[in-house]
């Protein structure tokens, strides 16, 4: 897969999480917003929380779940992002960090995409 394609997977996995989170309830309010830091794929509020969202698109979790690839290093790429976003968009909700993961067996062709969320994730 090229990187333009991997690029666009990527993106219907994020539009897909998004409209997951919207019908559960959350407002979407940004997407991949990016600074010098990194980019955030999704930014959300959920009730009392403002929910700073990895999402990650996996055909299966074979290697692992997704939420495990956000390791410290990505981690803290996110919480310095996070500040960022904090600091421009002050806010009284309460940050929180989720992962998202998009499980889609055959790509924009799976026809029941698995969308799992893991709140506070870390």
């Amino acid at each position: 897969m090229s990187g333009g394609e991997s690029r666009a997977l990527g993106r219907w996995g994020e539009a897909l999480a998004a409209q997951w989170l919207e019908q559960r309830g959350c407002v979407l309010l940004a997407a991949n917003w990016r600074c010098r830091f990194g980019e955030i794929d999704l930014i959300a509020e959920d009730g009392d929380c403002l929910c700073f969202v990895e999402v990650k698109l996996r055909k299966n979790d074979a290697y692992g779940r997704g939420a495990e690839a956000v390791d410290g290093r990505k981690q803290e790429k996110l919480r310095t992002s996070a500040q960022l976003y904090l600091m421009e968009h002050p806010t009284n909700l309460q940050p929180r960090f989720d992962v998202v993961e998009v499980y889609a067996p055959q790509g924009r062709d799976t026809l029941r995409p698995i969308v799992r969320r893991t709140e506070n994730a870390f």
